[in-house]
């Protein structure tokens, strides 16, 4: 059938990108025809996407699907080779949502209209394009096109220092980035054929004194993406300053960039390496975790505090894939889904209030609630996903995590105990630095009005108040969330809250992949522990690696 052999997912990253270079020949005055122009766009692929994976995806499946190949640069072994399975299948469904959504969240920008749009359909399929690469050069190229539209998303939209922020962003991930090219050259290099193919790179032996540099380099760059403790500083800075649709999309999909990369390249295909460094993904979630929970509660910006939360979340995603339980790694996947919704209503929540207050100070607030019913109502229901009430994503995809490294049988019960009791006092923090935040921001201030009403009339109606300023109700212009906005965030909670109900609304598409994937890492374990049964009795010492490896990969590097 011509369905079976239509390039789905060529289509699904080309789609944006294509109607990018639209934008500068289309005729608008005013910015309106661009946005629903946009939209359009965003709505057509992510329905696209929704059609291919119900139609043509097989999640009982741990292969990868909807394959295609064609040779694009053939001198450097480059191929446009793109496919699907159960790690990347359900993080393209959250990019098209998350980045959708942003562009309608977008609705009111008037500055260059043109420029920001066409930036935001480039970072769409960018972002696609990182999570179906199968060939490995193809992922880096993919990576390095998203910090463009990002960098200047930020640079020119954002806040007082959005520069500095920007640059800071730059930096930290393109520098990073190229551990990724010097890992994908090193594993193409190896052996008897160059290829950057993932299958044919995940098939070949690498030896252990490969192997460990590889697996270091990479968890670096994939590090700084994931915001890991100490490289995830470029985060508070960006957030603070980007506009809330590209915040939304900093914390819904490009964090979960590094994560997609932890599994797909350090777990699955360096399965010997990440046995030595388990141990140390342990120690670095939970270090994030507490550090992320603390440093929030520390923080007078909305959007800082919440950036920091972001840093605490994705300590539970590192615990997951150091767990060497399915459920642990099942359980990462699925915080990154969670916190990728919870994350994007919340700044744009945060988006709403800046909207209405121009201030992202929390002592600046209070009393938001009694004007702004709505907005109150929904950031609590997202506050709520964020402290894993149980009935939300959140509260599912922590509990896996904790179950999956309390029963791991790989670790032994003294570190398993404080890795658990450690990473509970994050659970203890995030209620308090969240509840905290909504008190700050929805009830009533300690600060004391720095106006007193005195017009005519004023003595028998109550004062609007806002943080230290109070007005009559007729001057109030604290407008509620209106039907688009409440629209944005329904559709966030409801997936949230549906996940939270039923699990398998998101663990089914990619059940069988993780499965599989901790099933190599164990037969890794099990080989290597064979060799040295108390592999994990000292403490982090680095491996031993026997010369006959170490002369083996000299020879190649000759």
């Amino acid at each position: 059938m011509i369905a079976d052999r239509f390039p789905w997912l060529t289509a699904i990253v080309l789609l944006p990108l294509v109607a990018s270079l639209v934008i500068p020949a289309l005729p608008d005055k005013d910015g309106k025809r661009l946005r629903w122009y946009a939209l359009g766009v965003g709505i057509a692929d992510f329905v696209l996407m929704c059609y291919v994976f119900w139609k043509h995806y097989d999640a009982s499946s741990a292969t990868f699907q909807l394959a295609e190949k064609y040779a694009w640069v053939p001198q450097l072994g480059l191929n446009w080779a793109v496919s699907v399975d159960g790690l990347s299948a359900p993080l393209v469904l959250l990019a098209g949502l998350v980045t959708t959504l942003s562009i309608l969240a977008a609705w009111q920008v008037d500055r260059k209209p043109r420029l920001f749009y066409f930036l935001m359909l480039v970072l769409y399929c960018a972002q696609i394009g990182v999570f179906v690469a199968q060939d490995l050069l193809l992922l880096f190229i993919m990576w390095e096109l998203e910090l463009v539209p990002v960098y200047l998303l930020v640079s020119i939209w954002g806040g007082p220092k959005r520069r500095y922020a920007a640059m800071k962003f730059l930096l930290y991930t393109a520098g990073a980035s190229i551990f990724i090219l010097i890992a994908a050259l090193a594993m193409a290099l190896y052996g008897n054929n160059m290829t950057f193919d993932m299958v044919e790179l995940a098939m070949k032996d690498y030896p252990l004194a490969l192997e460990l540099p590889i697996y270091a380099g990479l968890l670096i760059a994939f590090g700084v993406k994931l915001a890991v403790f100490p490289l995830h500083t470029w985060l508070p800075d960006a957030h603070g300053e980007a506009s809330a649709p590209v915040s939304m999309i900093l914390a819904g999909v490009l964090l979960k960039m590094g994560g997609y990369g932890l599994i797909r390249l350090n777990l699955e295909m360096l399965s010997d390496a990440h046995v030595y460094f388990a141990p140390i993904l342990v120690v670095l979630g939970v270090v994030n975790i507490i550090y992320g929970g603390f440093t929030s509660f520390g923080q007078s910006n909305m959007k800082r505090r919440l950036a920091y939360s972001s840093v605490s979340h994705m300590g539970f995603v590192l615990l997951g894939i150091a767990s060497f339980t399915d459920l642990g790694i099942s359980g990462a996947l699925l915080q990154m889904i969670s916190h990728g919704l919870i994350a994007a209503v919340l700044f744009f929540l945060a988006g709403v209030l800046y909207d209405r207050t121009h201030t992202l100070a929390l002592d600046e607030m209070g009393d938001i609630g009694k004007v702004m019913p709505k907005v109150f109502a929904l950031f609590t229901a997202g506050a709520m996903a964020s402290l894993a009430l149980p009935g939300m994503s959140g509260f599912v995809s922590e509990l896996s995590v904790f179950v999956g490294v309390t029963t791991s049988d790989i670790y032994s019960s003294t570190f398993r105990t404080a890795t658990v009791f450690l990473a509970a006092v994050g659970l203890i923090l995030t209620p308090i630095y969240l509840l905290s935040m909504l008190r700050q921001l929805f009830y009533g201030s300690n600060a004391a009005p720095a106006c007193v009403l005195t017009d005519a009339g004023s003595e028998n109606q109550d004062a609007v108040c806002f943080g230290t300023n109070c007005v009559l109700p007729a001057e109030a212009k604290y407008s509620d969330a209106k039907p688009r906005e409440v629209f944005i965030a329904a559709c966030l909670l409801l997936l949230i809250i549906g996940i939270g109900f039923y699990p398998k609304l998101a663990t089914q598409m990619y059940d069988a992949k993780t499965v599989a994937v901790n099933a190599q890492v164990r037969q890794s374990y099990a080989q290597i522990a064979q060799a040295n049964p108390k592999i994990y009795a000292k403490g982090f010492l680095f491996p031993r690696i026997a010369e006959p490896e170490v002369a083996s990969v000299s020879g190649m590097v000759e």
